[in-house]
């Protein structure tokens, strides 16, 4: 089976495009939701992260308290290391599990952090990001999260740059008109994979779609 590593900065429009593939009928494992599962209470990835971290990012009810977290993380690089470090084994774990179950022609695997993550960009034959301008990028997060800007920045420049994840691309789909149009670059490249998953040549030249 073709696998398909899907990525892009923060903002940029993955969930959107994951859903649209969902509709084509592809099979997508979702790196975030696989997290969320993962740190449910009671569930091996809280258990790491509380061994980590300690019981501070717990609230009252014991359970992970998601949004301060996030706060904290993208504001302290060595706090995010230790929650990747905590996370992502057991992320990438149910990622290839996801994906070694998936059925049909290819399989989309839904990853934020696909390029900074050697380990996970080995389970995927070819690399999709979903692209849109830095300023764009700003205004989404900070109508969608309420984040002022100083806080979209700090969360951008705590990413991999996006010249790197464009180098790292074999196939760009730019997300930076409307959903009519995203969702017909997704079936145009739903077209294109199927036909690498048909001939076999899953490294063929890839495609840049507006």
């Amino acid at each position: 089976m073709l696998k398909i590593g899907l990525t892009g900065g923060i903002a940029s429009g993955k969930s959107r495009v994951a859903a649209a593939f969902a509709v084509q009928g592809v099979p997508v494992v979702d790196a975030d939701a696989l997290s969320r599962e993962l740190t449910l209470p009671g569930a091996a990835g809280l258990d790491a992260l509380v061994h980590a971290l300690g019981t501070g990012i717990l609230d009252t009810q014991g359970r992970l308290d998601r949004a301060a977290l996030r706060t904290r993380v993208f504001a302290d690089a060595g706090l995010r290391r230790r929650v990747e470090a905590a996370l992502h084994p057991l992320v990438t774990a149910g990622l290839r599990a996801g994906l070694e179950t998936a059925r049909g022609p290819y399989a989309i695997a839904s990853v934020p952090l696909l390029v900074e993550v050697p380990a996970t960009r080995a389970l995927v034959d070819r690399v999709l990001v979903v692209d849109c301008p830095e300023a764009l990028q700003l205004a989404r997060l900070m109508s969608r999260d309420g984040d002022t800007e100083a806080e979209a920045r700090a969360i951008l420049a705590a990413q991999v740059p996006r010249d790197a994840r464009l180098a790292a691309a074999d196939d760009i789909l730019s997300n930076a008109g409307d959903l009519a149009a995203l969702d017909a670059a997704v079936g145009r490249l739903h077209g294109f994979y199927l036909e690498l998953a048909a001939g076999g040549d899953f490294r063929r030249r890839g495609k840049t779609l507006p």
